[in-house]
């Protein structure tokens, strides 16, 4: 997980529907009846070694449930991001100094490290809503909204789903729709793609913002295999436009020989970058297709709940995603709940450690490691009890890791002796609280 990862739909994906179905007048009695409310809490420590990102979050989730089995859900997240993130430029042998993404200081990088910007500091509240409504006996219906704010970005989107039942309720058919606009404000402003990074001061190559628009939509079903197992299939496409570069990352320009990024000689007086870094520059749209498949089995009081989705889109990326959960009953008011997530993805065709001096510069680039081939395992447990009042209490203990891999033949000179692509170890410890009133 990144600092930018974060900023995806959190959508139940749904299609629309204009008609209230069936009328008619409520019980008087239950009308009369008092509904009900359900919070789910949870404070979550996300934390990468090295002094990377750091990230503490505190979510909230409710839900009102009605007599008339409407449900109304209100969401609220609040986190606080530190630390450390990879700019994308190449570890090197020797110091190299950076321009600040405000473009009013410097920093350095010490020979042999991995270059990363130490300033990454953020807060963002996110706000989710949805309301579910039964249309008939067959039909449920859902619309929602999301909204969130960051120093740099602001989110906005509406979604909507539709469902019906079939054969005995044993089959669910799943539609759904949900769109975006997304605003980037970053920090000294959005660079152009493949412009060099300049002296303190100069901000000519950036504009003061930019956005971009994200469609998504899903298909589905549901199917009850029998009394212990129920399975689901889903086919998703996300097509994003606009600015979709990352505005802090970089691409290192480097000796066609040595693979050691070529220097900037620095008039007296000025300060800035000591060597030529340009930055990054993606496609302006990219379209995603994603299938998902999820089993649960229910065995004496436990669950196994397994799911694999594979991803592809037009930039070459190809993702597996096998999740495995297995829930251990303890008695009866606790449990225990093992994880295992395993993640692998090749890389992106304009992904690239560095660009060569002298040559063709592509019309596409990135260095950004999430773009990259890259594998990932989450492990972990999840243990959850019953409290003297009746509530839920849990507490989540992951470790997560990535590996990436570059391959020889793309190393230039010096390049060889470098971790380019160092590991990533994280920790995740969440406490969850679940409560009625």
């Amino acid at each position: 997980m990144s600092d930018k990862d974060k900023r995806t739909i959190a959508a139940t994906l749904a299609a629309a529907t204009c008609s209230l179905l069936g009328s008619g007048l409520p019980d008087p009695v239950q009308a009369q009846e008092d509904p009900t409310w359900n919070f789910n809490t949870a404070l979550l420590y996300y934390g990468e070694d090295d002094d990377r990102v750091q990230d503490l979050s505190l979510s909230i989730l409710a839900n009102r449930t009605y007599v008339d089995d409407r449900v109304l859900t209100l969401g609220v997240t609040l986190d606080g991001l530190t630390g450390a993130s990879p700019n994308g430029a190449l570890p090197q042998s020797f110091p190299q100094t950076f321009t600040q993404p405000s473009g009013k200081k410097t920093y350095t990088i010490d020979a042999d490290r991995l270059p990363i910007d130490d300033t990454f500091k953020d807060t963002r509240l996110a706000l989710t809503a949805n309301w579910q409504q039964p249309l008939g006996r067959l039909y449920q219906f859902n619309i929602g909204a999301s909204a969130s704010r960051e120093y740099d970005y602001t989110h906005f989107g509406i979604n909507s789903k539709i469902a019906r039942d079939f054969n005995r309720r044993n089959t669910t058919l799943l539609a759904g729709i949900a769109i975006a606009r997304d605003s980037i404000e970053p920090v000294g402003g959005a660079p152009d793609g493949l412009t060099a990074m300049a002296n303190v001061g100069d901000l000519s190559n950036r504009r003061n913002s930019d956005t971009k628009d994200i469609f998504d939509v899903v298909i589905g079903v549901s199917q009850v295999i029998s009394r212990n197992l129920i399975t689901q299939l889903n086919y998703s496409y996300s097509d994003a436009s606009g600015y979709l570069n990352d505005p802090y990352k970089l691409v290192s320009v480097v000796d066609g020989v040595t693979g050691e990024v070529v220097p900037i000689p620095q008039l007296p007086g000025s300060e800035g970058p000591s060597h030529l870094y340009l930055y990054e520059h993606r496609p302006d749209s990219r379209a995603k297709h994603s299938l998902y498949t999820q089993a649960k089995y229910h065995m004496a009081g436990r669950v196994l709940d397994i799911s694999y989705r594979y991803m592809t889109d037009d930039w070459e990326i190809d993702s597996h995603t096998v999740d495995l959960r297995y829930r251990w009953p303890l008695g009866g008011s606790s449990y225990i709940e093992p994880h295992l997530r395993l993640y692998s993805q090749t890389a992106a065709e304009f992904y690239s450690l560095s660009l060569v001096d002298g040559e063709t510069l592509p019309e596409y680039v990135s260095a950004d490691y999430r773009l990259g081939e890259f594998d990932a395992m989450t492990a972990g447990v999840k243990y959850g009890w019953q409290t003297g009042g009746g509530n839920d209490m849990s507490i989540r203990l992951e470790f997560y890791r990535q590996s990436g891999d570059v391959a020889s033949d793309v190393l230039i000179g010096n390049q060889v002796n470098q971790d380019n692509y160092p590991d990533l170890n994280a920790i995740i410890v969440q406490v969850g609280y679940q409560f009625g009133r």
